[in-house]
C-alpha cells in the first residue's frame, strides 16, 4: 500500500481500497502507522468498515488511546469479538492500560475463560513477565510419537513466531523439555517425543521482571521462551516482539525522565497540551527552585565577587564543565545498571573509576582553560591584570575540582537511587546540573579565595 495516496482516498470516505487490502500480510502494520496521521473519527468509521478478521488483528497495533475510542465506538456485540480473540498479550495489554473504572467496563465484553485469566495476570506487577504472557503456545507430551505430535498440533494450533519451539510436557503440565519444530521434520516418524529430547531448556519464571526476559533473549538468541509457575507448570510464552516493544516503551520513559520530566503516558503527538505542561511543569519547578540555591550562593560570596570580578566571567564555564561532566557520568552508569553490567554493589568500583575518571577530565579542561587566559593576556585580547597566572590558577584548580564532584555526583546518584528502589532514570542530567551548579560554585569560589588570597584579595 502506498500510504499517502491511501490517506487521502480514506479522508474522502473512499474506503475500497484499504477494504481491497485487508488480507494483506503487512496490512496491521501499515493501516496503525496511517491511523497515526488521520482524524479519530476518520479512523474509527475506517476501522468499523474492516472485515472482522482484519479488525482483530489490526486492533493490537493501535495505540492505547484509539483503542480505547475503537471499543467505545463498535457496538457491544463486534467489540466483544474483538478482544476476546486477541492473543492474550495483547488483551492483557489493553486492559493494563485503562484505569480501574474502564477496567470494571469492559471485562464484561470478555467470555469467562478471558476474564479470569486476563484478571489473574493484571494481579501481577507491571513490570513482571506476566504481563507479556501468551497463552497460545505449543506443548505435546513425551510419550506420543512425532506422527502424532505432528497430527496434534495440526489441529490445536495457528501459524505463529511461538510455535517455532515445541514445550514437552507431562501429565500434570510440567515442563520437561523444548525441541525446536525442526526437529519433528528431521526425525523419523515412529520415534517418540522423548527420543528427540536433550533434556535441556530455557525458561522464564512468571514473577520475573521484564528486564530479566531481555537479558535471558539476548543470552539465548531465542524467539519465544516460555514462562512457568513456581511449580514448573507451564503457564505460556514470552516471544521477542512482545519483550522488545516493552523496552523500547521503558526507554522512552527513561529519555523523558533523563530530560526532566514525568513519564509520558500516551505517544506525544495524542498527549493533551494541558497534560503535556503539567507533566514538563513538575520538574521545571522542583529544578527551579533549586537553582535559586545557586543565587544563595553566589550572595554568600559577593565580597569577593566585587573584588575580583573577572571572576564572573568565568562562572558560566566552571559551572557548565561540571554539569556536562556529571550528566555524562549519570548516563553511563545508568545505561550500565540497565544492561546488568553493574549493581549497587559495585558502588566502590565505580567510585574509583570516576574520581580518576573526573580527576583527568578536570586536568584536561583546568588546562585548556589556562592556556585560554594565557593567550588572551599575551596578545591583548583582555587584561586579567599583573597577577593574572593567579588567575588561571584559580580556573584550573577550580574546573579540578568542579568536574570531579560533577563526575562523582553524576555517577553515584544513580547508585543510590537504585539500592533505594528507586528509578535511576529519576538522577536525570537537568538534576544533576543543578547540584553541580550549587555545590560548583561554593568549589569555583572558595578555591578563589585560597589563590588569590594577599593579591587580588
Amino acid at each position: 500500500m502506498v500510504l499517502e495516496d491511501l490517506k487521502e482516498k480514506v479522508l474522502d470516505g473512499n474506503l475500497s481500497e484499504l477494504l481491497l487490502h485487508s488480507n494483506d500480510e503487512d496490512f496491521p502494520t501499515e493501516v496503525a502507522k496511517l491511523f497515526e496521521e488521520l482524524p479519530d473519527d476518520v479512523c474509527l468509521t475506517a476501522f468499523n468498515a474492516l472485515p472482522e478478521a482484519a479488525q482483530i488483528k489490526t486492533f493490537s497495533f493501535l495505540d492505547n488511546v484509539l483503542q480505547r475510542k475503537v471499543v467505545d465506538h463498535l457496538p457491544r456485540i463486534k467489540a466483544a469479538i474483538v478482544l476476546n480473540n486477541l492473543e492474550s498479550n495483547d488483551r492483557l495489554a489493553f486492559f493494563d492500560s485503562l484505569n480501574a473504572w474502564d477496567v470494571s467496563e469492559f471485562i464484561s465484553f470478555l467470555d469467562e475463560k478471558n476474564k479470569r485469566a486476563t484478571l489473574d495476570l493484571l494481579g501481577y506487577p507491571e513490570q513482571s513477565v506476566a504481563r507479556l504472557i501468551n497463552t497460545a503456545f505449543t506443548a505435546v507430551r513425551k510419550e506420543m510419537t512425532i506422527t502424532e505430535a505432528m497430527r496434534h498440533l495440526r489441529h490445536h494450533y495457528t501459524d505463529s513466531e511461538a510455535s517455532n519451539m515445541i514445550y514437552v510436557v507431562d501429565s500434570d503440565g510440567h515442563l520437561v523439555d523444548d525441541i525446536p519444530i525442526r526437529r519433528l521434520v528431521l526425525n523419523e516418524p515412529t520415534q517418540t517425543i522423548e527420543d528427540i529430547m536433550d533434556g535441556s531448556y530455557v525458561k522464564l519464571n512468571i514473577q520475573d521482571k521484564i528486564e530479566d526476559a531481555i537479558t535471558k533473549f539476548k543470552e539465548y538468541d531465542r524467539v519465544a521462551l516460555p514462562v512457568t509457575n513456581q511449580h514448573n507448570v507451564l503457564m505460556g510464552v514470552v516471544t521477542v516482539d512482545d519483550v522488545i516493544d516493552e523496552a523500547e516503551e521503558q526507554d522512552t520513559k527513561d529519555m523523558q525522565q533523563f530530560g526532566g520530566m514525568e513519564s509520558l503516558d500516551m505517544p506525544y503527538v495524542r498527549t493533551p497540551f494541558f497534560t503535556l505542561i503539567r507533566k514538563r511543569a513538575g520538574w521545571l519547578i522542583i529544578l527551579f527552585l533549586s537553582e535559586m540555591l545557586t543565587a544563595t550562593a553566589m550572595g554568600h560570596f559577593a565580597d569577593v565577587i566585587q573584588k575580583v570580578t573577572l571572576l564572573a566571567l568565568f562562572i558560566p564555564l566552571v559551572m557548565s564543565s561540571g554539569g556536562n561532566s556529571g550528566s555524562q557520568a549519570a548516563t553511563l552508569v545508568i545505561r550500565a545498571m540497565a544492561l546488568k553490567e553493574l549493581s549497587p554493589r559495585d558502588w566502590w568500583y565505580i567510585m574509583r573509576r570516576e574520581a580518576s575518571s573526573g580527576l583527568t577530565l578536570g586536568i584536561i579542561l583546568g588546562t585548556i582553560g589556562f592556556i585560554r587566559i594565557a593567550i588572551w593576556q599575551t596578545f591583548g585580547w583582555w587584561n586579567y591584570g599583573a597577577h593574572w597566572p593567579l588567575v588561571g590558577i584559580t580556573i584550573f584548580f577550580g574546573l579540578i575540582g568542579i568536574v570531579m564532584w560533577g563526575t562523582l555526583s553524576g555517577a553515584m546518584i544513580p547508585v543510590i537511587l537504585k539500592s533505594l528502589k528507586l528509578d535511576p532514570a529519576a538522577s536525570s542530567a537537568p538534576f544533576v546540573a543543578t547540584l553541580v551548579d550549587v555545590t560548583g560554585l561554593i568549589i569555583y569560589f572558595s578555591v578563589a579565595m585560597i589563590v588569590l588570597k594577599g593579591t587580588y584579595l
